[in-house]
């Protein structure tokens, strides 16, 4: 491995000592999935223009995982943990976006210290923060850093409606829930009201005023660096290659997935379950198993874990299940800021589902390599949440999803994954056993729709790995950014 990347098929643009002289820094907000698709822009500065990078990441998710992750990254990439910040003047049911939002802002004055001192030390080019970190601009700003930029982890559709969004506030006076037409956005699949994002669903919280706030704040980078490719949502990246005064230029750098050396571990896990899955699929057919997982950071209820075993069972195809418990308060993103499920989540399965169907199915508590199980030649789809570290994950290795969103952002992912881009087939909100196998065996098996979704996603996957070539689209974007840093432009 070299500068952190993983094979030698790219080459290194560097600009000689200029070029191996700068440095950016990388704000990371609550979450793993912030925090890879960031580590991983990292690695292909540093692969591909020598640029080295901080990450500086909250406290508040100071875990073991965390803490190993960054540990295995790349001596081009160093981190720094920010102070602990005191929320417990917050109500005990704010949301992620709350906490996420307030903790970015109690953090500026410490935020402004630090990249001082970066810029003492090294070349300091650029500053960049993710979606809920627009407020640490002012820190970039008074730190001196020249250019502020907005890391945007999931879609060009989410982009596009946060962008939107202070005017959308103004323009629909009720709540997004029960409206009767869907949003139409520009270059945007219509988004029926109740599958626009969950943090926008109750006017009434906090959490909607910061993303509204946000949504105003994005206009003050200098340019925004998003998690997606054209092929993929073609139209609204056509739509904001062209973007309105007063909005920053995007460039879809996608996709951002976590990569690893031939080798290597996945960062943070374990062994066992690793080995196990991974053997468990050697000895399965082509294409024949597939896999469920509902991320880092989700829980189902009681009810919907025990009809999607039973749905699994009646389907008849082999799957690979990664089961967390689920939440005792039925909050399915209960495991947000801990990633570690509680003991024995098989507990909670229907009785006898273990025995039944031990002959084509796994199950693993806990953690599974994603990466490569969905690159695995025995996987042929994907039970996944939606989260868009996972959907590209899926992409980038030619899987076919069936989409199960939870929160967030998720449920306008399944929209514009089902709708637009013609990538998965997604479970009905009633998730009963019988409809659960049935998209499951027409993902897998079907010569209707799951067929043309097997296909669309082969054609995607060449697409997404075309943008990463030398001469791709993404490598283009990113270069067309660092070139700037070279040049003295913003």
């Amino acid at each position: 491995m070299e500068n952190g990347k993983c094979n030698g098929s790219s080459t290194t643009k560097c600009n000689g000592a200029a070029a191996a002289a700068m440095h950016v820094a990388m704000l990371v907000t609550p979450g793993m999935g912030h925090l890879i698709p960031l580590a991983e822009l990292a690695k292909r500065l540093a692969a591909r223009h020598g640029v080295t990078s901080t990450l500086l990441t909250f406290a508040s998710t100071a875990s073991a995982t965390q803490r190993e992750f960054l540990a295995s990254l790349p001596p081009a990439i160093e981190s720094v943990s920010l102070p602990p910040v005191d929320l417990s003047d917050l109500p005990a049911d704010a949301a992620i976006e709350t906490l996420m939002s307030e903790e970015c802002v109690r953090l500026v004055p410490a935020l402004t210290a630090i990249l001082s001192g970066i810029r003492e030390r090294r070349r300091l080019v650029a500053f960049v923060a993710d979606l809920f970190g627009a407020d640490s601009f002012d820190a970039a700003r008074d730190a001196g850093v020249p250019r502020r930029y907005l890391f945007f982890p999931t879609n060009l559709h989410a982009l596009t409606l946060l962008l939107h969004l202070p005017d959308l506030d103004v323009s629909i006076p009720g709540e997004f829930r029960d409206l009767d037409e869907p949003v139409r956005l520009p270059g945007c699949v219509p988004i029926p009201g109740k599958d626009i994002l969950m943090p926008l669903q109750d006017k009434s919280r906090a959490c909607y005023g910061w993303m509204v706030h946000h949504g105003t704040r994005y206009r003050d980078a200098d340019a925004i660096l998003v998690n997606s490719f054209d092929a993929v949502e073609p139209d609204a990246a056509r739509v904001l290659r062209h973007p309105k005064p007063g909005v920053p230029p995007v460039f879809p750098i996608g996709p951002l997935i976590q990569t690893h050396c031939a080798g290597d571990d996945d960062a943070a896990a374990p062994p066992s379950p690793r080995a196990a899955c991974l053997d468990w699929l050697d000895r399965q057919p082509d294409r024949s198993v597939i896999f469920v997982s509902f991320g880092s950071g989700g829980a189902l209820p009681t009810e919907h874990m025990r009809e999607l075993a039973l749905g699994l069972e009646l389907s008849g195809q082999r799957f690979l299940w990664v089961v967390r418990s689920p939440s005792d308060e039925g909050e399915v993103s209960a495991n947000y800021y801990d990633a570690e499920t509680k003991k024995n989540p098989f507990g909670y399965l229907p009785e006898g589902f273990v025995e039944r169907t031990k002959e084509v199915g796994l199950l693993v508590p806990s953690w599974a390599p994603q990466t490569k199980v969905l690159a695995h030649r025995a996987t042929g789809g994907f039970l996944t949440h939606c989260g868009w570290n996972s959907v590209l994950e899926s992409l980038v290795h030619g899987v076919p999803m069936v989409a199960w969103p939870l929160f967030a952002e998720q449920r306008q992912n399944a929209v514009m994954l089902t709708e637009g881009a013609g990538a998965a087939i997604r479970v009905p909100e009633s998730k009963g056993k019988e409809k659960i196998a049935a998209v499951v065996r027409e993902m897998m098996v079907g010569e209707g729709r799951g067929a043309a979704v097997r296909a669309k996603v082969a054609e995607l996957q060449k697409m997404a790995t075309d943008g990463l070539r030398d001469s791709g689209a993404a490598t283009s974007a990113l270069d067309e950014v660092v070139d700037k840093w070279t040049g003295g432009e913003k």
